[in-house]
């Protein structure tokens, strides 16, 4: 698949099928994560694979999603900043969240290449998923992301969001000036 196709497929979907997903798939999704920018060329981020039932469960109650449960596997997205610490103090943080970003954004893309599924989870209670996969307290959850295939019933439906226009989200040199300079001819823009 080709980039601009995979950016403009992938879609956060919260149904799945049973469908079984590749343990190949998933390292290489996992893979693309990993040739993501890092800062000083530290990769801070480590992946923890969730396959079992009854771990799945618990990720569903630690994050307050119950669809979850029917993917094929949930990864948990870690990352260590005391590197990052030692190496840039202060802005250690700023570039572990850069870090994480990069890579979870080429997960999915990849998992979107390989014709599977994903959303991007945010919100769970840290602790209790730090308690569940023995996850050291030092060490910070950036994101849980549920892998599977895409429900194709008749009852389901991937809705396609509206994004914002391009025109919408540039500015011209200073922020607020939305008028494009009289210099541009190119007739792709606007």
């Amino acid at each position: 698949m080709k980039l601009d196709d995979a950016i403009k497929q992938r879609r956060s979907i919260r149904r799945f099928s049973e469908k079984k997903v590749k343990w190949a798939d998933v390292l290489e999704a996992i893979d693309a994560a990993l040739q993501a920018p890092f800062a000083g060329n530290i990769n801070n981020l480590k992946f923890i694979i969730v396959q079992d039932q009854s771990r799945k469960n618990k990720l569903v109650e630690y994050t307050q999603q119950d669809w979850i449960a029917d993917a094929q596997y949930i990864i948990v997205v870690c990352a260590d900043y005391s590197q990052l610490e030692k190496m840039y103090d202060e802005r250690a943080e700023i570039y572990a969240r850069q870090h994480a970003g990069a890579a979870i954004q080429n997960f999915l893309l990849k998992i979107t290449d390989l014709g599977l599924a994903s959303c991007w989870i945010g919100a769970y209670t840290e602790e209790y998923i730090k308690k569940e996969l023995k996850i050291p307290n030092d060490i910070k959850i950036e994101a849980v992301l549920p892998i599977g295939y895409v429900y194709r019933g008749t009852d389901f439906k991937v809705k396609i969001p509206k994004k914002a226009s391009l025109e919408k989200c540039i500015n011209w040199e200073v922020w607020g000036k939305r008028e494009k300079p009289t210099g541009i001819t190119d007739s792709r823009a606007w």
